[in-house]
């Protein structure tokens, strides 16, 4: 399929034009390969299970993402917007991580910050 220009730009505005993109992309690429909720994400990317329900709000916003269930038991996948744009997320997930790379160690990443790192 053809990349669609303007789901193009939305992924570059979702993802590299706004603050917390980098988490949205490692989200998009967890459930892309296991569908999840929230507290399995937030497991996973060890962040705070409130800061991964504002990003999946984002992503449910821009149509980035499909839900089944409800409550805590939201299981969040692949939405189909992003399914038939397959080929725009990858080119912009892979111009997102080459530049990220090239950077070094990017800030906001979540740790050593001392918040949202209960104790068990």
């Amino acid at each position: 399929m053809a990349n669609d220009p303007h789901s193009k730009r939305l992924m570059w505005f979702v993802f590299g034009g706004s603050r917390g993109g980098g988490t949205r992309l490692r989200i998009l690429e967890i459930i892309r390969d296991r569908p999840s909720n929230a507290n399995q994400l937030a497991g996973e990317l060890g962040m705070d299970y409130k800061a991964v329900q504002h990003h999946m709000r984002v992503l449910e916003k821009n149509n980035m993402v499909a839900k089944e269930g409800e409550r805590y038991g939201v299981v969040y996948f692949f939405s189909a917007f992003l399914e038939a744009n397959a080929d725009s997320f990858d080119e912009v997930a892979e111009k997102l991580g080459a530049a990220e790379k090239g950077r070094g160690k990017g800030k906001g990443k979540g740790k050593g910050k001392g918040k949202g790192r209960g104790e068990a």
